[in-house]
């Protein structure tokens, strides 16, 4: 579907936290947060834990603070994921290194037979073209970089959500102009070089 047959004005933000790196290796989905914006406001929010249907590692525990007991009183990936894909139904969405979400959104959905019509557009690309002057692209060092206002916690899905859906409106703000997710979305595919040009011709 085209991007502008949908919600010009809302998008969904969305973070996944997952068992592995690639759900074609088996890998699932243990975490969805998201929040949802109309006009640049968060108008709702979605977060839950999810079963994979097996125990995750002693380093995934470490690392995102989820633990297999936390896993194990859970609801099933299917169950979760279904009331999720009603939920951005008819959105857009944004991830922080979008390509590694939607995977795990395509994988999640396809296991259910569900499906969705938004597109996405990636915030580390976007950064990447408008801030190339920070220590680096990710999530963590951008929020520090804009001086944005966080509680620390970080690898948790809804936490992590908040934080991208905050820097996404710090973007729009930076350049200053009223650009919609689909200038966005071609910024984000933008030479470098040839960001400056693309910025001054939608002004």
């Amino acid at each position: 579907m085209s991007l502008s047959h949908l919600a010009a004005n809302t998008i969904v933000v969305l973070d996944f936290e997952t068992t592995g790196l690639s759900p074609k290796q088996g890998d699932r989905a243990i975490e969805i947060g998201a929040v949802k914006l109309v006009d640049g406001q968060v108008v709702d929010r979605f977060s839950e834990l999810m079963d994979p249907g097996f125990r995750v590692s002693g380093f995934i525990e470490s690392y995102t603070g989820i633990s297999n007991s936390m896993l194990a009183g859970a609801p099933a990936c299917a169950e979760v994921m279904h009331r999720f894909a009603d939920f951005i139904q008819g959105c857009n969405m944004l991830a922080h290194n979008a390509s590694f979400d939607q995977k795990f959104l395509d994988a999640e959905l396809a296991a259910i037979s569900r499906d969705y019509q938004g597109s996405f557009v990636c915030s580390l690309l976007i950064g990447r073209r408008i801030y190339p002057n920070a220590p680096n692209h990710k999530l963590g060092t951008l929020v520090e970089y804009k001086g944005v206002q966080h509680d620390g916690v970080f690898h948790r899905a809804l936490a992590d959500a908040e934080m991208t859906a905050k820097l996404w409106l710090a973007m729009l703000a930076d350049c200053d102009t009223k650009m919609t997710f689909k200038q966005m979305h071609t910024l984000s595919k933008t030479p470098k070089a040839k960001v400056p040009d693309y910025l001054s011709a939608l002004t």
